[in-house]
């Protein structure tokens, strides 16, 4: 039984969440951490991913890809490619298809790798981090992406979970999840008549800001209105302090950071610091070593310094909470509570700016990290055929209206409006179309000018076959089942044609009919389903073959990968054998060897230690194990003679014990005995005492 899976896909750091033990736990990775760097990196050998990338990121900039969930799906000439472009420090290249891809260096080859493939690797990572801390199987992921991901890139998140050998059951957008998180646990939601409770979430992330106008029920939620600046993010508030710093060290020490991708990173880390540290302090210094040219930096900033540096940024805080209210209908005062979520909003002035756009306090009931993940858990626990969860039904919104167009054949119109801009889904819809022979479907965004920039119009297209025409017939109704599913993706799911037959319906008889009447008859046409039409679709996703060739090649780096660690560990474990077993023979081993014995096995040390410094330093895990063994195959045996050794010291020791024991417990025998027997005669001497002779 695979367990219930939630992946909050974040820019800087991800989440994961399990839903098990009738609850939700967040998992921690290899070195305990709550949250994973969103990272890959690429090395001489093998991939770095997660904590290990993050680890070797300072020394290998330019092979290290952050920032993934932003390039999945991003075309070379989208507007949006300028802005991001910034935030990267490997190569991004223009692929075949027209979309970003990153130019790393792997194993000594220079390799380019997709988004959706950087972020698949990225999948894999933490599905094998999860596998190992829960000992169980992970199947189904739900993943929780931002709010304006395009039907493009919910399409690339499906794939990438599916190159990592997962089965995507819901793309959920990441306030949704949150949203999900707080709906199931609160306990005192607004039930039957009475009126919701409307919440505002303003999540703001390393790279975005959405705000969302929810109203809750007892055992249901729904969005309302939901708005986002998708380029306004803690990353920002990084960057302006690092450019600070990169004016004041070129006056200063007289070097410019712009020059150096690795100085740049450093000083770029090292004021996401001092961000965290001036949340909880007014002043904090400010230090980096060896920056470039071997000069030490140092400087100091203040809280308010800082908020002079991002007012820019402060003035963007209330468009999108102006929007998602007008979108849902509501005035700031309608709304109940305004709940913040996302690292970023720890920021203090940040915070007062989301309170003036509100009109009133902030709460922070929720875990401000992990409730998009452990909502995104209980999601994906829902879709379980084998878990059951607490009922909880949710609803998004369309963020723009969707039209499904056909071939014209019959009908006048070629076109209609299927789902509106603020609809709810997942939702279904059932139309009629006359058809003449086999046609095509498409879905289309219906405004192009309510788009953003560079969005494709085109989300899907669908190839109708199977049509037959009845014998004298011109035309046949054909019924469509078109539908927005849980993932925000459009589909035809359902197409089939119908027919008119003939059926004899019986006639009620009068309330004053006698009983033995004959009942009576009429004829009534019915339309029913006749045949099932073949739907070919042609979305965004990839095809069978393309998808089975990167999960071909993620599963060839993924066993490379492993096989780097397992030799690292074999080639360590050697090294830490020579070492143990060279101080144990002039110790402990030392009187269960005889001088042959020793002097061959310091021989054979000696030769090894000299092969693993040389030609043995990048060798196979094979050599290394058939090192270690030759020096295991002498070792062992005196290790053997010791262990023996110290198991008779220790059953000498537990006979000593045992008769220790044996002797304690004859002397408490024979001393209760002692007592028994006292007992007895001072009993027997009471009754001879109380005899009295009578006359």
């Amino acid at each position: 039984m695979s367990t219930p899976f939630g992946l909050d896909l974040g820019n800087n750091n991800s989440v994961l969440a399990v839903a098990r033990n009738r609850g939700i736990d967040i998992v921690v990775n290899e070195v305990s951490n709550r949250s994973t760097p969103s990272l890959v990196g690429f090395g001489p050998k093998n991939r770095f991913l997660g904590e290990a990338g993050k680890t070797k990121q300072a020394s290998n900039v330019k092979n290290t890809v952050e920032n993934l969930k932003r390039i999945v799906g991003l075309g070379y000439s989208d507007r949006d490619f300028e802005e991001e472009s910034k935030y990267f420090t490997t190569k991004l290249v223009k692929l075949e298809d027209g979309k970003v891809g990153a130019e790393v260096k792997l194993a000594g080859e220079t390799k380019v790798f997709s988004g959706t493939q950087l972020a698949a690797m990225f999948i894999d990572k933490v599905k094998n981090t999860v596998k190992e801390e829960i000992k169980a199987p992970i199947t189904d992921v739900c993943l929780a992406v931002p709010t304006w991901y395009t039907e493009e890139q919910r399409y690339n998140i499906a794939d990438a979970a599916r190159i990592a050998g997962l089965n995507p059951v819901r793309i959920v957008n990441d306030v949704t999840a949150a949203a999900v998180s707080y709906g199931v646990f609160k306990t005192d939601l607004p039930e039957g008549d009475e009126k919701p409770r409307y919440v505002a979430f303003v999540d703001i992330g390393h790279s975005t800001y959405t705000c969302s106008i929810i109203a809750f029920k007892k055992g249901e939620a729904k969005v309302l209105g939901t708005a986002y600046d998708k380029h306004f993010g803690g990353r920002n508030f990084d960057r302006a302090i690092t450019e600070h710093f990169a004016a004041e060290f070129k006056t200063k020490y007289k070097i410019d950071i712009h020059e150096n991708a690795k100085a740049y990173n450093r000083v770029l880390t090292a004021a996401e610091k001092l961000k965290k540290v001036l949340s909880a302090n007014t002043a904090a210094p400010f230090s980096v070593e060896s920056v470039m040219n071997d000069i030490d930096c140092s400087s100091q900033l203040t809280r308010e310094e800082l908020e002079e540096l991002v007012a820019p940024l402060l003035e963007r805080v209330t468009e999108p909470v102006t929007k998602a209210l007008a979108q849902a209908k509501l005035t700031a005062e309608e709304v109940d509570f305004v709940e913040i979520i996302g690292g970023t909003t720890r920021i203090p002035t940040l915070k007062n700016s989301i309170s003036k756009a509100f009109g009133k306090p902030l709460s922070t009931t929720m875990n401000q990290d992990e409730t998009i993940a452990k909502g995104a858990a209980f999601i994906c626990a829902i879709h379980s055929p084998t878990l059951r969860v607490r009922p909880f039904k949710f609803e998004d919104i369309h963020p723009y209206s969707v039209s499904y167009y056909w071939d014209k054949q019959v009908e006048d119109e070629d076109h209609l409006e299927v789902f509106p801009a603020g609809s709810a889904f997942p939702s279904t819809k059932l139309i009629t179309l006359h058809r003449t022979g086999d046609f095509v479907m498409e879905a289309k965004y219906t405004n192009k000018d309510e788009l953003p920039e560079n969005t494709p119009v085109h989300i899907a297209k669908w190839e109708i076959s199977g049509v037959q025409v009845p014998e004298g017939e011109t035309s046949v109704p054909v019924k469509l089942k078109l539908r927005c599913d849980p993932s925000g993706l459009h589909t035809v799911e359902d197409a089939y044609t119908l027919e008119d037959i003939t059926v004899k319906e019986e006639i009620p008889l009068p309330e004053d009919a006698p009983e033995d009447a004959e009942p009576e008859y009429k004829e009534v046409t019915k339309t029913v389903k006749k045949d099932t039409l073949t739907i070919t679709p042609h979305t965004f996703a990839l095809s069978t073959k393309e998808l089975n060739a990167l999960i071909e090649q993620e599963n060839e780096m993924y066993a490379q990968d492993k096989l780097v660690a397992e030799t690292e560990d074999r080639k360590n474990a050697l090294e830490e054998y020579i070492y143990n077993l060279r101080g144990k023979l002039d110790e402990e081993y030392a009187e269960f060897a005889s001088d042959a014995e020793k002097t061959k096995l310091q021989d054979l040390l000696a030769k090894a230690e000299d092969w693993l410094y040389d030609e043995g330093y990048d060798s196979t895990k094979g050599k290394y194990i058939a090192k270690y063994e030759e020096l295991a195959s002498l070792g062992n045996i005196i290790r053997g003679r010791y262990l023996a050794k110290e198991e008779e010291k220790k059953q000498a020791a537990r006979a000593k014990n045992e008769a220790a024991k044996m002797a304690e417990l004859s002397e408490k025998l024979a001393a209760q005995r002692k007592a028994e027997a006292e007992s007895k005669k001072n009993e027997s001497k009471e009754d001879a005492e109380g005899d009295v002779e009578l006359d």
